[in-house]
């Protein structure tokens, strides 16, 4: 236990934000950078994404149903190495681990929130997308003003779960010498050669009290959306007009 803390207090620093400022930002504010960028581009895509596989138009439905099906059927570190490999040679130029890692976290988990995205969609009745077309809304403007917000209100917890499931892939970045929290424990096991298990074991509780953290943040928001769509529909219930009966009366 003592070598344990001994290794936090000498090596905080380099958990926290690695090298910086004598070198790239690191360590945990890499992770978490890295993991908030990906999250947040990758949100539009998804959304697009989605929009595509539950358009009409197979010519729009079908590439992007199988552009997720491809990313989510190949394992992620295949994804890092291509494109690791293959953006250098479209843009004409070498790129950074951080960039790379970043450009597949997009890719990756847009596939994966379009999936999300397109549940959310689906678990609304039927009857919203009918009310707006009947309204005049064309298929693109019923989701935009009607479908499209309440899905993603009702979303948020899922994707707050798949935040957490980023932080964990940021990992694999150390293949690519992206300098994230794993590269900057492998650093300081690197400098003390006799320590792996005290090393890696702090950086387990790191990423277990950071990702309990925000699991734990998803259901008591996950908890607020459902008591929210309970106290709608009570006051859906008791605004309900009664239906008038009427008796008729038998004639003799």
């Amino acid at each position: 236990m003592e070598s344990v803390i001994d290794i936090i207090r000498d090596n905080w620093l380099l958990l926290l934000i690695g090298q910086y400022p004598n070198g790239p930002l690191g360590g945990i504010a890499c992770t978490l950078i890295l993991s908030v960028l990906g999250i947040v581009l990758a949100f539009p895509l998804s959304v697009l994404l989605a929009l595509a596989r539950l358009s009409p138009w197979r010519w729009l439905s079908w590439p992007a149903t199988a552009l997720i099906y491809v990313a989510r059927g190949v394992p992620l570190l295949m994804i890092i190495l291509w494109v690791y490999f293959l953006v250098p040679l479209l843009i004409g130029h070498n790129v950074s681990g951080f960039v790379t890692m970043l450009v597949t976290l997009v890719l990756y988990e847009g596939a994966y929130l379009a999936e999300v995205v397109r549940a959310g969609i689906e678990a609304l009745p039927k009857g919203q997308m009918e009310a707006a077309r009947a309204l005049g809304h064309s298929h693109l403007g019923a989701m935009r003003r009607v479908i499209l917000p309440q899905a993603l209100f009702n979303m948020l917890p899922s994707m707050l779960s798949q935040f957490v499931s980023t932080i964990k892939e940021t990992t694999l970045g150390y293949v690519i010498n992206v300098p994230e929290l794993t590269f900057a424990a492998n650093q300081i096991n690197n400098q003390l050669l006799t320590k792996p298990f005290q090393v890696f074991f702090i950086l387990a509780v790191i990423y277990f009290v950071v990702c309990w953290t925000l699991t734990w943040a998803a259901t008591r928001l996950e908890r607020r959306i459902e008591a929210k769509r309970a106290g709608q529909a009570v006051g859906r219930r008791r605004g309900a007009k009664p239906v008038p009966t009427q008796t008729l009366a038998a004639e003799p």
